[in-house]
C-alpha cells in the first residue's frame, strides 16, 4: 500500500463548470500552457515533472451541463477513470460562487459519485475571484457551503493564490488520506459502449500528454493565480537556460518527499 513517504506521482482531476477556468489552473499547477481555450468534447491529459516528481492533471469536458445524457457522463467519467489510473488522488473542484447553485451542486455530487462515494474525501474546492467584492458568503452561497461541509471544509480561494500553496494543499489532502488514490468504483452495469474508448484515451493523450520539466519554466512562470494570464500569451517556446534551482523548486521538492504518494 502506498505511503505518503513514498514519492513519485500526483493524480489530480479537475471539476468544475468552466472550461477556460479549470484550464487556467491546470496550466498554472503544470507551469506550462497545456490545456487551450478551445474545450474539446473529451478529457485530456497533462503531465508535469520537477526533479523527478510526477504530477498528473486530467481536465474533464463540461460534466455539470443540464443536457448531458447520462450514457454520455459514464463515458467521460470511465474515461477518466483510465486517464487518471490506478486511481486520483485529489479532485480540484474549480467554482465560480456567482454561478454556483443548488443545481449544479446536485450535478457535481453525481459525477463524484459516479468516481466512489469516497470522492469528497479527496476533493478540494477552489473558489475563483467572485466577479462583485464581498467579504463573507451571501445567503446565495448556501449551495457553495453545503459543498464545502462535503468536502471536510477543505477550500482555497483563487484570488493571490502562489503555486506553492496550492501543491502544498494538494499534497495535504492525499496526507490525510494516508497516501492512498481513490479506489474507483467499477460501473457493474456497463454497457458494452462503456468499456474502454481507445480512441477518446488517444485524444487525450494527442493534447498536453507529452512531459514538461517544471524546472525548466518556473523562472517564467506567474507565481500567483492573477498573473496567469499575461504569462499563458508570452511563454511561447522560451525555457530557461540556467540549471539553478528556485526557491519555488526546492520548496515543491521538499513539499514532495513529505507529502506525495508513490501511486
Amino acid at each position: 500500500m502506498a505511503t505518503a513517504a513514498a514519492v513519485s506521482e500526483l493524480r489530480v482531476v479537475l471539476l468544475g463548470n468552466s472550461w477556460s477556468e479549470r484550464s487556467s489552473v491546470g496550466n498554472f499547477i503544470l507551469g506550462e500552457t497545456v490545456f487551450t481555450e478551445e474545450e474539446p468534447d473529451h478529457c485530456v491529459r497533462g503531465r508535469g515533472e520537477l526533479q523527478e516528481k510526477q504530477i498528473v492533471v486530467i481536465n474533464t469536458p463540461d460534466l455539470l451541463q443540464p443536457n448531458i445524457s447520462e450514457d454520455k457522463l459514464r463515458r467521460h467519467v470511465e474515461t477518466c477513470k483510465n486517464l487518471s489510473g490506478p486511481g486520483p488522488h485529489v479532485f480540484l473542484l474549480v467554482l465560480q460562487p456567482e454561478d454556483f447553485t443548488e443545481e449544479l451542486k446536485e450535478k457535481l455530487c453525481r459525477v463524484l459519485d459516479l468516481f466512489s462515494d469516497q470522492s469528497f474525501d479527496h476533493s478540494l474546492i477552489l473558489i475563483s475571484t467572485p466577479r462583485e467584492e464581498s467579504s463573507a458568503f451571501m445567503d446565495k452561497d448556501q449551495p457553495l457551503k453545503d459543498l464545502i461541509r462535503k468536502c471536510r471544509y477543505r477550500n482555497l480561494n483563487q484570488k493571490n493564490l502562489e503555486r506553492a500553496e496550492l501543491l502544498a494543499r494538494l499534497g495535504q489532502v492525499v496526507k490525510e488520506n494516508n497516501g492512498e488514490h481513490l479506489v474507483c468504483d467499477v460501473f457493474v452495469d456497463a454497457a458494452p459502449g462503456l468499456a474502454l474508448d481507445r480512441e477518446r484515451l488517444k485524444q487525450a493523450e494527442g493534447v498536453g500528454s507529452r512531459s514538461h520539466p517544471l524546472k525548466s519554466v518556473a523562472g517564467k512562470v506567474p507565481s500567483k493565480m492573477t498573473q496567469l494570464p499575461q504569462y499563458m500569451s508570452n511563454v511561447g517556446g522560451q525555457q530557461r537556460t540556467d540549471s539553478a534551482s528556485t526557491p519555488f523548486e526546492m520548496r515543491f521538492n521538499s513539499l514532495c518527499e513529505n507529502m506525495l504518494p508513490h501511486q
